[in-house]
């Protein structure tokens, strides 16, 4: 059944985006009748198209939904050319990644112009939405284009960095000896690696060292990689 979040929900009535709205009339072509899911506020609902005229999609019911204890995964990723960036947020959010944060890491070699950042985010929002309606989400992961680090001091929870410096200690490990984080954050370098400087400021911030082993992914496969396991490892 196709799922799609909705705006607001007023009088039992569902309000949908307007390209929800084309979607569903000339995309998949629905008629008076059909019903569809509908997110809202993380609530899902069975909802029923009642008039196609003035568009009218009715509730029918609050369905319940069975809450898994996997943690909240935010990726802190660095800025990429356009396709590596679309794989990341789609697929990450499809295997459940909480947050993007992009990060401005010194070896960093795309520098997104501040004129463009609201076009930009704009589409890369639409790739998380079309993802998690897909893939059956009740939230939308966030992202956020970060100037500077000093964000990190907000951060919380586990905080990993991966390194290529590191040797022993690996991200099985590290979810071993640090069990019991409701948010695991994981800080992932660019094409040349996070930096020795950025690695110890990190490391100030509370942030552990992980080695992904000795074979080097490329950078757009460690985020899905690394979110992967961590959905395996707490998957019930």
């Amino acid at each position: 059944m196709q799922r799609y979040f909705a705006r607001d929900i007023k009088d039992n009535k569902v309000i949908l985006t307007d390209e929800d709205k084309h979607h569903i009339k000339n995309v998949m072509r629905m008629k008076i009748g059909d019903e569809i899911e509908v997110v809202y506020q993380k609530q899902l609902y069975l909802a029923k198209i009642s008039n196609m005229t003035n568009f009218e999609v009715d509730i029918i019911e609050e369905k319940k939904q069975k809450n898994d204890k996997i943690p909240k995964i935010i990726l802190i990723i660095p800025a990429l050319k356009e396709q590596k960036m679309d794989l990341i947020l789609q697929k990450g959010t499809e295997i459940g990644v909480s947050s993007f944060i992009i990060a401005p890491y010194e070896r960093s070699i795309i520098k997104y112009d501040e004129r463009k950042e609201k076009v930009k985010l704009a589409r890369w929002k639409k790739i998380c939405k079309e993802a998690s309606e897909q893939s059956m989400r009740l939230d939308i992961p966030s992202i956020n284009i970060e100037k500077n680090m000093t964000f990190v001091d907000k951060i919380d929870g586990l905080k990993l960095i991966c390194s290529t410096n590191e040797r022993d200690n690996s991200l099985k490990e590290a979810l071993k000896n640090n069990s019991g984080y409701d948010k695991i954050t994981l800080a992932i370098g660019p094409e040349g690696g996070i930096t020795s400087k950025e690695e110890q400021w990190l490391e100030t911030k509370s942030f552990k060292k992980i080695t992904l082993g000795s074979q080097i992914m490329r950078v757009e496969t460690v985020p899905i990689f690394l979110a992967s396991v961590i959905k395996y490892e707490f998957m019930e």
